[in-house]
């Protein structure tokens, strides 16, 4: 898979505007980006946007604190899978999961997963917050819960991807589950060093530069 196919081109700031998701938009076709990633409000602009270039359009659930009940995440997902949206990057709720309360992590995940009708669900388990034995569980519960990626952090609370987590995190996975490394993306070298660990998706909104800096083989 060539390296723009890697990559979730990202842009999840609060204050976005019109202008900033049709610029996003272009770079991602400009680009041939997997993805694009809007918050929820965005969707339907990103989809508009998008429409015939088969780049996917990438929402976030629960965005950033993981802290909406259930039931919240549950309906932000199935508004924008009725806008148009391919996949679904949710934040589980660290809190019950340092609590130890593994059921309802995994619930929640399932309950996401079941709303989606079968799109693509990543779950953001906010390595920078977790101790790695709380990694390996993390990566576990999403697993159990019918998830199709693992996803390292929001960018929004502490830490950025690393090496060492998505190594955790492939050591955990199964059934076929696969990893995205966010946060602090920049370079064509960091982005390299994860994919070797074992990421097959990048959310990063440094897309452009990465690719320029890639060798011309790549």
């Amino acid at each position: 898979m060539k390296l723009s196919k890697y990559i979730d081109h990202t842009n999840l700031k609060p204050f976005a505007r019109k202008a900033d998701i049709e610029k996003l938009c272009a770079d991602a076709v400009a680009n041939d980006f997997m993805s694009v990633c809007v918050n929820p409000c965005n969707v339907t602009l990103a989809k508009q946007l998008l429409k015939g270039t088969g780049i996917r359009v990438c929402t976030v659930i629960g965005f950033p604190l993981g802290q909406n009940t259930t039931g919240i995440k549950v309906e932000e997902a199935k508004q924008a899978l009725k806008d148009g949206c391919d996949e679904f990057d949710m934040v589980i709720n660290v809190g019950r999961l340092k609590d130890g309360q593994t059921d309802y992590v995994r619930d929640e995940i399932a309950a996401v997963v079941r709303a989606v009708e079968g799109k693509t669900v990543k779950v953001i388990i906010e390595t920078g917050l977790l101790t790695d034995e709380e990694k390996a569980l993390a990566t576990r519960l999403s697993c159990e819960a019918g998830a199709h990626f693992v996803k390292t952090c929001s960018g929004v609370s502490a830490g950025v991807a690393t090496v060492e987590d998505v190594k955790i995190m492939k050591a955990n996975v199964t059934g076929g589950v696969k990893i995205k490394a966010s946060s602090g993306i920049k370079t064509y070298e960091t982005a390299k060093a994860l994919i070797d660990a074992g990421a097959e998706r990048l959310g990063t909104s440094s897309g452009a530069a990465i690719i320029a800096g890639a060798p011309k083989e790549e």
